[in-house]
C-alpha cells in the first residue's frame, strides 16, 4: 500500500467501534483528509496523548484497500496548542474556525494559504498575545476571501458607487447580495445590517494587508462588536448553514 506523509492540523475525531478512531485532518499537502487510526484507543505507544483537537502533527499514512479510508500509521506531535484546550473560550473559537474549514473544504483539495492562516491564528490564540475577538475577525475575513465568498466592501453592490463616494457614516449591507449599499440603493434591500465607514476600511485592510500587521490591528469596542456580528452572519448565510459551534461560541463569549 502506498505510504505518504504530511504536516496536518487535527479538525475532528470520532470513536469507531471498540478500538479505532476516525480522524479528519487539515493537511498541508492534500487539504482535508479523513483517516482511520486502528486500535488508537488501546495503544499506549503509537498515539497516546497526541491525537488531540487543533494539534499540529507530522503524520504518516497508507492508502486503504479499495474504497476504505487511508490508515494512520504514525504521528509525531509538532505543536500541541495545549493553551487552547485548557481554556473554554479559546476552545470555542478554535472549534468555530475548524468547523468553517471542515464544512467548506472538499476532500483532497490542497489549500496552502488557508493552512498557513489556520496555523497562524491557532498559534496566536494559544499564546494569548492577540485577543480572541480580533483573531476571529482576521480569520473570518481571510477565510471568506480564500473560499471565494468575501464580502464586497469597496463599492455599492448594486450601482457600483465607490466607498469613498458614499456619503453615509453608517453604511448598509445586503446580506443576500453580499456587499455594501449606497444611500440611494439601500431602499431596494430589506437587510438591516450596517457597518461604520471606519470599520469597513479596517476590514478591508485586515483582508489584504500584511498578516503579521493585520494580526495587531486595534479595533474599538464598537468596531469589534459590529464586525463580529456582520462576519458571523455573513459566513453562515453564504456557506449555507450556521455552524453548530457558533451557538456554543456565542454562549461562552456573551
Amino acid at each position: 500500500m502506498p505510504v505518504f506523509s504530511t504536516p496536518a492540523i487535527l479538525l475532528r475525531r470520532m470513536d469507531y467501534g471498540d478500538y479505532d478512531v476516525i480522524i479528519t485532518f487539515f493537511t498541508l499537502k492534500s487539504g482535508k483528509l479523513t483517516l482511520i487510526a486502528k486500535s488508537a484507543k488501546k495503544s499506549t505507544k503509537r498515539f497516546a496523548g497526541i491525537l488531540e483537537l487543533f494539534s499540529i502533527l507530522e503524520l504518516v499514512a497508507s492508502t486503504g484497500r479499495g474504497k476504505g479510508l487511508p490508515v494512520l500509521q504514525e504521528a509525531v506531535l509538532k505543536q500541541p496548542f495545549g493553551g487552547i484546550r485548557a481554556d473554554f473560550k479559546k476552545t470555542a473559537y478554535a472549534s468555530y474556525w475548524a468547523e468553517l474549514i471542515y464544512n467548506w473544504m472538499e476532500d483532497n483539495y490542497k489549500q496552502d494559504a488557508l493552512y498557513s492562516l489556520f496555523e497562524h491564528v491557532l498559534s496566536e490564540l494559544d499564546s494569548g498575545q492577540t485577543t480572541e475577538a480580533a483573531l476571529n475577525i482576521l480569520f473570518q475575513m481571510r477565510f471568506l476571501s480564500l473560499s471565494g465568498h468575501h464580502p464586497h466592501l469597496t463599492a455599492c453592490i448594486l450601482c457600483h458607487k465607490q466607498l469613498e463616494n458614499i456619503q453615509q457614516t453608517n453604511i448598509n449591507l445586503d446580506l443576500q447580495r453580499g456587499g455594501i449599499l449606497c444611500g440611494n440603493c439601500s431602499s431596494r434591500s430589506a437587510s438591516r445590517l450596517s457597518l461604520a465607514r471606519g470599520t469597513i476600511k479596517q476590514l478591508l485592510w485586515v483582508e489584504s494587508g500584511n498578516l503579521a500587521k493585520a494580526t495587531r490591528m486595534k479595533f474599538s469596542p464598537a468596531a469589534l462588536k459590529e464586525s463580529t456580528h456582520f462576519l458571523e452572519e455573513f459566513a453562515s448565510y453564504h456557506l449555507g448553514k450556521q455552524p453548530r459551534s457558533l451557538k456554543f461560541l456565542r454562549q461562552v463569549r456573551d
